[in-house]
Order: structure tokens, then C-alpha cells, then sequence
């Protein structure tokens, strides 16, 4: 693999970056990004021609990773034959992107919504639910983050909502499963389950079950810490929204598409809810592009009843194309069979012995190649490695073991006191290993602050 070094063509997309890009959740005047330069596969590469073994997919997204050239050839000919067009025609790439896409999702949601994101793809969700029930109040989790639009950030429940809360958004917050920091002080994944299903109704009942439009839950939660699901939680939920007339959305804009080794991560419980957004792996990010996939039930509430809601891209046909090309090579290349073995074989044992041999590591949990390691000062106690939200000084431990990865040549996820192993779905045996093996370096920085 090639990576020629052009430090001046470097220096002048950085300057460029510096003098004019303002960027996504950041002190303008304090962050230092990288100038990339190109990327394959599983690597990326800055214009010193420094390699970066990208642990972070990026955001979580680039499941088949970066450059496939099926989906740039599928990108080129579709660019050549239509390069946009109105959402209100029929388009060949957008119709089938939606045929594919409804063939894989489970029960019946038969139809697509496009969005040209995860973010909208929540907004829309949340409206198609409140529209179908006549109810105004959406439940979510504490620990979720479901995007930074209007609705989407009411919804997250981690730290970034709290500079956009206005606190009348119509957003009830629940506690999801979490053995690991049960606040239910279960001591099982089955007292866990129990007592979250339990918490959840209470907190129905006492929110009035005909207030209650929606639940949505991130099927696994990717951001805020890749906790799985206890057996039984998710069709418990589908149970209680049963009960109470209670539209069910599951979140699979990060866990969709093979990342938890399977086509959609509800497949591993059998859970079918009446919504699901998606997003990032549906086509690799490669064009922007999201949506919700939709039950018959309430499809039909909008059959002479127009929906309120659109978007001036919804199924851009280049979006549309390349997710296409992103579903047949995921099919044709056995790619979501290749992350779940990678998470049986590879991952999970090889984080699990990292873990055995560094005292900063207090939970390895995760499937496919969605992975997160808990790092903690002291396993007895679990304390975070640093405190929740920590910023400055009290960062610097996660901020040292960070740039002991980066500069290993390893491109870690990292929130808060985790980091997260979340390869493309493509990864090969030995770029995991590879992987690992820098994994076990910058492990030792953390080490250094446990008790």
C-alpha cells in the first residue's frame, strides 16, 4: 500500500482547515486535526505518509472500509447516468436501495424513508410516531446519543444534550441496562433485565401511558459504551409498548449493517419494532445518507393522510447507489459473516486476555466488531479511569493512553473513560491482531494511573 509523503501539501490543507473550517463539537482555538491523505481498507494515512490502523471506523461507520472499489465504481456510474433528482419521482438507484434495504430489516417494515442521516433519520422517526399515536411524549435512555438535531439531542441522553436542553421538548429519560454500573444494584444479567423492565413501566405508569407516544433505545448503545443487552430485555420492552399502545423505535444508526455481526443487531434477539433508523454502515458513509424503515401499521396512517415532513435530498441518487453497491458487495463478500467471526475469534478472546493482564481494563463487552473496554483506576471499587464528562486535567489520563494509540499507529473511538475497538466489518485476522497488539501498548499508559 502506497503513502507517499507531501509535508507542504500537509501544512496548506491544515492552514486551510485552521483559517476556515469551523468543527463539530469542538473549542475552536484548542484542537489540532489531523490532515489526511488518503485511506484503504482498514487504514488511513496522514501526507507525512504515517499510517493509522483506524480502530474508529471513523465515527463508527465505515463498515466495509474506506475506498471500496465497488461502491467508488458504483458512485462514478451513477454520477455519469443521473446525478440528482426531486424526492418525488421514482428512482431506479433509490427504488432499489429501498428494496434491499426493507429485504433485511426484520417483520414487516416495508417501507423507507430516506434521510441524509442518523440524526434526521431520529426527527422523522419520532414525528411518525407522535402522528400515528396523537400522543406528545417520547422515552429514552440516559445512556444513548440519538444525534444533535433538534429532537435527536433531547433524546441522547449523554452530556452533549445538556447545552441544548430547553427542558420542553417533550423527552421523558429512563434508565436502560447496565450490570456493569447497575442502578438497580442487580448482581445478574436476569435481576438486571428484571428491574430495568420493571423501572421502565413505573416510569410509564407514572408519565400516563396515553402521554406516551414513542420509546426509543439504540438496540446496542454505541457512543455512550456498547452495553448488550441481558436476554429478554428488548422483547420485554416490545411487551410493555404492546401493552400500552406505545410505538417501539430501535436505533440501529451505529449497530446497523453488520457491525454487531448481523445484517441488523435486533436479529440477535428476534425483536422486531414498528421503526428503525439507520444510517453510517448503509452504504459506508461514503455519501451521506440515512432513514426509517417503517411497519405496514404505520405506513398506512399516512396512505390518504400526507406526511408532514421531507427533505430536499431524501434518496439522493448517488447515496442511493452507493448504498446499493455497499448491500451486494456486504452480500457477495460474506462481510457481516466476517465481523462476527472476527468478534468470536479474533476480538472478543483477544480483549478478554488484554484484559487479564492490564488493571486498567475493568470490562471487556461487545460482538461483531463493536467492542468497548470499561478502563478503571481500580477494578475492586470501579472507578472511572476519569471522572464522568471529565474535561482538562481531569482527562489527562484517557488523553495520555489516546495519544499513546495515535502515535503507535493505532486510531482509537474513545468517550469518556472507554475506548472502543470498532474496525470495518472487512478487518482481516492479522490487521485485527495488529490492532491488538498496539492495543496492549497504550494499555500500559493507563496502567500507570490505576490504583
Amino acid at each position: 500500500m502506497s503513502t507517499p509523503s507531501d509535508p507542504a501539501l500537509g501544512a496548506a490543507v491544515k492552514a486551510a482547515d485552521r483559517a476556515h473550517v469551523f468543527h463539530s463539537w469542538s473549542a475552536q482555538g484548542l484542537i489540532d486535526p489531523l490532515a489526511v491523505a488518503g485511506a484503504e481498507g482498514s487504514y488511513f494515512w496522514d501526507f507525512d505518509g504515517k499510517r493509522y490502523l483506524d480502530f474508529s471506523s471513523q465515527l463508527v461507520n465505515t463498515n466495509i472500509g474506506h475506498q471500496h472499489p465497488k461502491v467508488v465504481a458504483a458512485i462514478q456510474e451513477q454520477a455519469a447516468r443521473l446525478c440528482t433528482f426531486a424526492p418525488g419521482f421514482a428512482v431506479e438507484a433509490r427504488s432499489e436501495a429501498a428494496r434491499l434495504i426493507a429485504e433485511r430489516t426484520p417483520g414487516d417494515l416495508n417501507r423507507v424513508f430516506f434521510t441524509n442521516g442518523g440524526a434526521e433519520a431520529v426527527e422523522n422517526a419520532v414525528r411518525m410516531a407522535r402522528l400515528h399515536t396523537g400522543r406528545p411524549k417520547v422515552l429514552s435512555a440516559y445512556r444513548s446519543y440519538h444525534g444533535a438535531t433538534a429532537a435527536a439531542i433531547h433524546l441522547t441522553g449523554d452530556p452533549r444534550r445538556w447545552p441544548s436542553d430547553s427542558g420542553a421538548a417533550g423527552v421523558v429519560h429512563f434508565w436502560a441496562p447496565f450490570l456493569y454500573r447497575s442502578p438497580f444494584h442487580a448482581e445478574t444479567e436476569e435481576q438486571e433485565c428484571e428491574r430495568a423492565l420493571r423501572h421502565l413501566e413505573d416510569t410509564i405508569v407514572f408519565e400516563g401511558p396515553a402521554t406516551v407516544a414513542a420509546i426509543i433505545l439504540e438496540t446496542v448503545p454505541g457512543t455512550a459504551g456498547i452495553m448488550v443487552p441481558p436476554p429478554g430485555y428488548l422483547a420485554g420492552v416490545r411487551a410493555i409498548c404492546d401493552r400500552y399502545g406505545i410505538v417501539f423505535v430501535l436505533d440501529e444508526v451505529m449497530a446497523g449493517f453488520g457491525r454487531t455481526g448481523r445484517w441488523f443487531a435486533a436479529d440477535h434477539w428476534d425483536v422486531v419494532p414498528d421503526l428503525m433508523t439507520f444510517a453510517k454502515g448503509v452504504n459506508s458513509g461514503y455519501v451521506p445518507l440515512g432513514g426509517v424503515a417503517i411497519s405496514d401499521e404505520i405506513a398506512a396512517t399516512f396512505e390518504t393522510r400526507p406526511y408532514p415532513g421531507g427533505l430536499t435530498y431524501s434518496g439522493h441518487p448517488l447515496a442511493c447507489a452507493s448504498a446499493v453497491a455497499t448491500i451486494n458487495a456486504m452480500a457477495e463478500e460474506g462481510i457481516v459473516e466476517n465481523a462476527a467471526r472476527i468478534g468470536e475469534e479474533v476480538l472478543g478472546p483477544g480483549l478478554r486476555e488484554l484484559a487479564e493482564r492490564h488493571p486498567s481494563v475493568g470490562e471487556v463487552r461487545g460482538t461483531g466488531v463493536f467492542w468497548a473496554l470499561e478502563l478503571v483506576r481500580d477494578r475492586e471499587t470501579r472507578e472511572p479511569l476519569v471522572p464522568y464528562n471529565a474535561t482538562g486535567g481531569d482527562n489527562a489520563p484517557m488523553a495520555a493512553f489516546t495519544a499513546a494509540c495515535r502515535a503507535s499507529g493505532l486510531w482509537p473511538f474513545v468517550n469518556m473513560n472507554r475506548t472502543h475497538a470498532v474496525p470495518p466489518c472487512t478487518i482481516s485476522d492479522s490487521e485485527a491482531k495488529d490492532g491488538l497488539a498496539l492495543l496492549d501498548e497504550a494499555l500500559t499508559v493507563a496502567d500507570r494511573h490505576t490504583a
